[in-house]
């Protein structure tokens, strides 16, 4: 099964080779990531000077939900002014680094986590919110506690691709989080639900501490009167909902948590193509077996040249 990096692998490969004393070059690449993230690595005043710039289709929705808080706490001092065409941008001056490896190292691996830290921020914000509603919600009982309290904050809308988003929503006993996927074809939604399925079954068997999984063609409760959800009737479109319960947000947990469910939406699709691909390669070698016994089986028609006894010659059906 391929696992997946919660970092850009290119850009902390690169940063490892010149921190360790690589000699200075001249840098000018452009890196995509998933859900149509991009990079863009240079050298725009000096060698010794790498610029690491990142554009997202969501990124004024992820400010709205404190990016801006979450990337000043994470790169403060190495913050440029945002390159023309991109959304952040950072600087890391040769010159200047921490003399600490282990300074060094954790530079590397936080600008390696650019983009999952960008998307952080409003997982970071409806978790938060779950601790301020769980403490409210717990000087009332269930009847009396107020109508806000009990219905939960607001939900989340991350556009993060084309006709796909995540929806986060923060209550006082959970936090809801909800994919809308698009399934190219009719084979993609049925590889799609087997999945699921598969996670719901899971829980049951063996592991009970896993969130729960919900997957439904139609919009959830949670989306009522969210503005640009879509259902689709014929399941094109397809929604699903972990439920993160407390012990999933814990001050220990929060971050794991926040890194595996980011990479849920490409795991998922990465496996529906892989097993397509498994399927058309094993339906491609039944074939050529079976292509193999009708060769075996044919009849040899060719005629052959016999002779008798005297010499003469005739032909001969094989």
């Amino acid at each position: 099964m391929l696992l997946l990096d919660y970092q850009n692998v290119l850009i902390e490969s690169l940063l490892k080779d010149r921190l360790a004393g690589a000699a200075p070059t001249s840098i000018d690449q452009v890196v995509s990531d998933f859900d149509g993230v991009t990079f863009h690595i240079s050298t725009p005043e000096s060698k010794s000077k790498i610029q690491i710039s990142i554009a997202l289709r969501c990124f004024n929705e992820l400010v709205k939900y404190g990016a801006q808080q979450v990337l000043e706490r994470e790169y403060g001092p190495f913050i440029v002014p945002p390159e023309q065409g991109y959304d952040f941008s950072v600087s890391v001056d040769l010159d200047s680094l921490p003399p600490d490896q282990d300074a060094r190292d954790d530079l590397v691996r936080r600008i390696s986590l650019l983009k999952r830290n960008v998307m952080a921020a409003p997982f970071e914000q409806a978790f938060d919110e779950f601790k301020a509603l769980q403490e409210e919600a717990s000087k009332y009982t269930s009847e009396s506690a107020p109508q806000g309290v009990m219905e939960g904050g607001e939900v989340r809308a991350i556009h993060y691709r084309e006709e796909e988003a995540i929806y986060i929503k923060a209550s006082h006993d959970r936090v809801t989080v909800i994919f809308s996927t698009r399934f190219s074809d009719e084979t993609d939604r049925v590889f799609g639900k087997v999945f699921l399925q598969e996670f719901v079954d899971a829980r049951r068997r063996a592991i009970q501490n896993a969130p729960q999984v919900l997957f439904r063609s139609d919009a959830p409760l949670e989306l009522q009167n969210v503005p640009g959800v879509v259902s689709s009737g014929s399941g094109e479109i397809g929604y699903i909902t972990f439920v993160l319960f407390p012990r999933h947000l814990t001050p220990q947990r929060r971050e794991e948590v926040i890194s595996h469910i980011q990479t849920f939406r490409d795991y998922f699709h990465y496996h529906i193509k892989a097993s397509k691909a498994y399927i058309h390669s094993r339906m491609r070698k039944r074939t050529a077996d079976f292509l193999q016994v009708l060769r075996r089986a044919r009849p040899d028609s060719e005629e052959k040249e016999r002779k008798t006894a005297s010499g003469r010659t005739f032909r001969v059906q094989g």
